[in-house]
Parts: structure tokens; sequence; C-alpha cells
């Protein structure tokens, strides 16, 4: 069984930082894709960013320039480093990965930007 731990999420004032974690651990041989969403009240699911097993990293146009997307092969983590934040990234952050067997979803961890 495979499981996706997130956090690093919380409240934090505009223009302020946050780094999110999302760990996966169980029965995974291979993880290609991994990834952030993050889904606000009343609004769909959206990509946020990915990134490939070689690195290579794709932005939403909102978060470009603030945002960067990394990851640890070795520890099968991923992170969201998070500056510049603004109250319109306030939103639930969902990780994802796509493995060799199928694709998993953390539980989400809330993300608060609010003076």
């Amino acid at each position: 069984q495979v499981q996706l731990v997130e956090s690093g999420g919380g409240l934090v004032q505009p223009g302020g930082s946050l780094r999110l974690s999302c760990a996966a651990s169980g029965s995974i041989f291979s993880i290609y894709t991994m990834a952030w969403f993050r889904q606000a009240p009343g609004k769909q699911r959206e990509l946020v960013a990915s990134i490939g097993r070689g690195g290579y990293a794709n932005y939403a146009d909102s978060v470009k320039g603030r945002f960067t997307i990394d990851r640890d092969n070795t520890k099968k983590t991923v992170y969201l480093q998070m500056n510049s934040l603004k109250a319109e990234d306030t939103a639930v952050y969902y990780c994802y990965i796509e493995t060799e067997k199928s694709d998993y979803w953390g539980q989400g961890t809330q993300v608060t930007v609010s003076s």
C-alpha cells in the first residue's frame, strides 16, 4: 500500500514563505512525475507545479517566479517552496505522484495567506 504524507502547511502573512513536503512510502519501485495541485473553496483543483524524474519542472503561470518544486528521489519526497505568497494562494494543497503501478494523492494540507 502506498501512502503520501504531506506537511508544512499553515497560516502565513502576505509576502511570507512556506515550504511543503510530501513523502511517499510503501510498495513503490519507480516514481515518474511528482506534482502539487491546489483547490480553493468553490474552485476546481488546479496544477501548481510538476517535476519529472530528471528534474524538469513545469509551473502554472500564476506561481512562476514565486514557487519552486524539487524532489529527492532517494527519499521519495517532493517539496514546494512558496515565496511571496498572496491571498489568492490560499487553498488546500495536494501532492500527487505517478508510479509504475498507479497514481496516488496526498490527503491535502491547508495553506492560508492572510494578514
